[in-house]
């Protein structure tokens, strides 16, 4: 059985930045909305130079996708109109500089521990992201336990998907958030597989990995015995 892939956010990302000519209408909308914190159709319709018409159709899905927030205002006279602003997913379209401090973080950290020490740290990370939702899949199948691994991966940025074939269970990442630090850092690459792991409650097999130059990550394992 081969489930479809499950996407978690970002269709694109804002290039923001001080030459507006390279950015899509989109994009120019949600730039103008970033700078000035909100913004109202016809001033998008403005910064955009299209048509308001055409301002609320992007509006309306970007407003699907769960990027916007609006606001009534009420006037003194005539009918109320809207103010657009950022979500929290919104924000994340745009670059941040999580990544390079992060990096100069594990650096730091390099510098003054040992390998081991390193090591323990990453798996406490892991331990405690277990115990916070360990009550959400202490006793699904292990299907439902691939369903609600992939939703939890999702939710971290993963691109992910399973199926079982021939007595077997292949889990699939064809995204990695921590691809830029884990190429510095490996040692980041061995969260999501800890974390799989013990979820899972059985060995898995990892076939293939984007950090060693492969397509995708690829896990593998057979029908585990502990888990109902």
């Amino acid at each position: 059985m081969i489930q479809s892939p499950r996407i978690a956010t970002r269709n694109f990302i804002v290039k923001y930045g001080s030459d507006n000519s390279k950015l899509s209408t989109r994009e120019t909308i949600l730039e103008a909305i970033k700078r000035s914190n909100e913004a109202t159709v016809e001033s998008l319709a403005i910064v955009a130079d299209v048509s308001p018409v055409t301002v609320r159709h992007h509006l309306n899905s970007l407003q699907a996708q769960s990027l916007l927030e609006t606001r009534s205002v009420r006037r003194k006279v005539g009918r109320p109109y809207y103010v657009y602003s950022l979500s929290d997913k919104g924000h994340e379209l745009f670059p941040q500089r999580y990544m390079r401090l992060s990096s100069r973080l594990l650096d730091e950290l390099k510098a003054r521990f040992p390998t081991g020490t390193i090591d323990e740290l990453f798996n406490s990370v892991v331990q405690r992201i277990v115990d916070d939702i360990r009550k959400d899949f202490e006793g699904l199948t292990i299907e439902q336990r691939l369903d609600y691994l992939v939703n939890l991966l999702a939710e971290e940025g993963f691109l992910a998907s399973w199926e079982s074939t021939g007595g077997r269970y292949i889990l699939t990442e064809y995204s990695c958030p921590y691809y830029a630090i884990g190429q510095k850092h490996s040692e980041v690459c061995t969260l999501d597989r800890q974390l799989v792991q013990i979820i899972l409650d059985t060995d898995i097999e990892q076939k293939s990995c984007m950090l060693r130059g492969d397509s995708r990550c690829q896990f593998i394992f057979s029908f585990p015995v502990s888990v109902s």
